[in-house]
Order: C-alpha cells, then structure tokens, then sequence
C-alpha cells in the first residue's frame, strides 16, 4: 500500500486541505488525521508542521520531493508544500502514512 496511490484516493472520495498555513491550523486544532509535508518544502514549514504534530500525536509523511513534484502528485497546476488530511473517504491514507514512517 503506497502513500502516494492512497493520496489520490483521498483526494478524490476524502475531504484534503491543501497549503502549509491550512495544514498547520489543522495540525494546532487536532482536526487533522494526517498530514504530508514536501521534503523540499522551506525548512520552518517543516519545522512548524513536524512541531505540531507531534504535539497533537498526528502522523507526518514527508514525501521525498519537492513542493511542485507534490502538487503534480495532487494534480494541481501549482506547488503544494503541505497537506493535511481531513477525512480518508474510501482511501487508508493514515494506516499508509503510519506503517511507511515506522519502517524508516
């Protein structure tokens, strides 16, 4: 089960929230699931949105490209530095995003 196929199954049947200021208020609210944050995103992003997740104990993947690479991922004609996953829809993003950080 791969990170990336589930996203799109998110994207399509879930409820995402796009950008690293949405992700982030999610990530302080707790009303995010998930969140996905570009390896290449700037380095406070990063910062910010692993910082509060694991305050509010979320799970993080860190997609291993860059911010354009992520936005071409969720087929949007601009970057997506960091997403947050709201509600799954029929994909199993948490359970791919939870098994794929603990193998590292």
């Amino acid at each position: 089960m791969s990170v990336e196929a589930e996203l799109k199954t998110a994207l399509r049947t879930g409820k995402v929230v796009l950008g690293a200021k949405q992700t982030i208020k999610h990530l302080k609210l707790g009303t995010a699931k998930a969140a996905i944050v570009a390896a290449k995103a700037p380095p406070i992003v990063r910062r910010d949105i692993l910082y509060y997740a694991k305050l509010s104990g979320i799970p993080v993947y860190v997609f291993p490209g860059s911010s354009r690479e992520l936005g071409v991922l969720c087929a949007k004609p601009f970057v997506v530095s960091a997403l947050a996953i709201l509600e799954e829809g029929d994909s199993r993003i948490v359970e791919a995003i939870k098994s794929a950080t603990q193998s590292k």
